[in-house]
């Protein structure tokens, strides 16, 4: 009865706990920033990147895709509460890539007697995914001019990050491992469409190094 459980930690201190933590913080998050990433139990996200309570928004689903209700609660992030920045990160040994967006709707069908109205945004590849996605928020016309995103996978391992690129001439992938210096992994690829790029005017700029999420040589 995990349900139950989780009841009787919060009546164990939990709700004090979290009375606590958020007494004094402002309601837009302090770094002005949304962290989009997967449901995964064994992602800490706060941990990873150093944060403390009310610093960011954290949005997570199934593989931390982008989807219309991601869209959503980015635009009212933005629009109401202030943030300008997206950490898109996804990770390696994720469950959306054990099958496929038919394979699922086909298991559903023979269960329930229908498909889902809605896909599951199933992947091979994290980097195609997150590349794709950080592309899809690029030209999403309901978030602000000059948002900026960055897009990264971890291993779920050993949470060594990479940074996903689009732009043309920057590298592909960038890692950091978690003790050390971050390396180019895969050289320049061929260049990406830059279709659309002048629209909205998302800013895809990154430095040429990224930070370790723990401390290192």
């Amino acid at each position: 009865m995990a349900i139950e459980e989780l009841i009787r930690r919060y009546e164990a201190g939990g709700g004090h706990l979290a009375k606590a933590n958020a007494e004094g913080l402002a309601v837009p998050p302090a770094l002005h920033t949304v962290v989009l990433t997967c449901m995964d139990s064994r992602l800490d996200v706060f941990a990873l990147f150093g944060l403390e309570m009310g610093d960011v928004h954290v949005l997570r689903n199934a593989g931390g895709v982008v989807t219309d209700d991601v869209i959503r609660s980015l635009t009212i992030s933005q629009r109401k509460l202030a943030t300008r920045e997206i950490l898109l990160m996804q990770h390696t040994g994720c469950g959306l890539g054990t099958f496929t967006d038919d394979d699922f709707s086909e298991e559903l069908a023979n269960e329930v007697g229908m498909r889902p109205p809605w896909r599951t945004h199933a992947f091979r590849d994290p980097i195609v995914s997150v590349r794709r996605d950080m592309a899809q928020l690029r030209h999403d016309p309901f978030l602000l001019p000059g948002t900026r995103v960055r897009g990264f996978v971890v291993d779920i391992v050993t949470f060594d990050l990479e940074e996903v690129f689009v732009e043309q001439g920057a590298p592909s992938v960038l890692r950091t491992p978690v003790h050390g210096r971050p390396a180019v992994e895969i050289a320049h690829e061929g260049p990406e469409k830059q279709t659309g790029a002048q629209g909205r005017g998302a800013d895809f700029s990154a430095p040429s190094q990224i930070r370790t999420a723990a401390a290192g040589g």
